[in-house]
């Protein structure tokens, strides 16, 4: 029941619990963001999958789902003497409500749709029923 509607209504849902709902995140993917929101800096990959003591591509897997997201943002670090690295660090929160804002209304007035299309079809004159 808590993939339902109702069974999200009766849980006691964590600010986390928003991402997975809304995204369909995974546990790692929530670890890793708890990681970074408690990180002092920046992180990269490979400090990532240290913290989580997982497989570097594992955790770039987690690390790119939050990316994709928006919960996440990535800079290139250039090396003085050419090539580069990625460090990770969350998103602004006020930009990832907003846009959590606007999923939901999105989603409230295509659910208004679906409510509004059901009544028109099962709704049925008293007469016809009856008849």
């Amino acid at each position: 029941m808590a993939n339902s509607i109702d069974g999200y209504l009766q849980q006691d849902i964590e600010c986390e619990g928003l991402l997975e709902c809304f995204y369909g995140l995974k546990e790692l993917d929530l670890v890793v963001f708890d990681e970074l929101a408690e990180a002092e800096a920046a992180l990269t990959v490979d400090e990532v999958a240290e913290r989580v003591d997982r497989e570097r591509s594992t955790a770039y897997r987690s690390v790119r789902r939050l990316v994709d997201t928006g919960f996440v943002e990535r800079e290139q670090i250039n090396y003085d003497q050419g090539g580069y690295y990625h460090v990770f660090t969350l998103t602004d929160p006020d930009e990832v409500a907003d846009e959590l804002n606007r999923m939901l209304n999105d989603w409230y007035a295509k659910m208004g749709q679906l409510i509004d299309q059901y009544r028109e079809e099962y709704d049925q004159p008293a007469v016809a029923a009856n008849g």
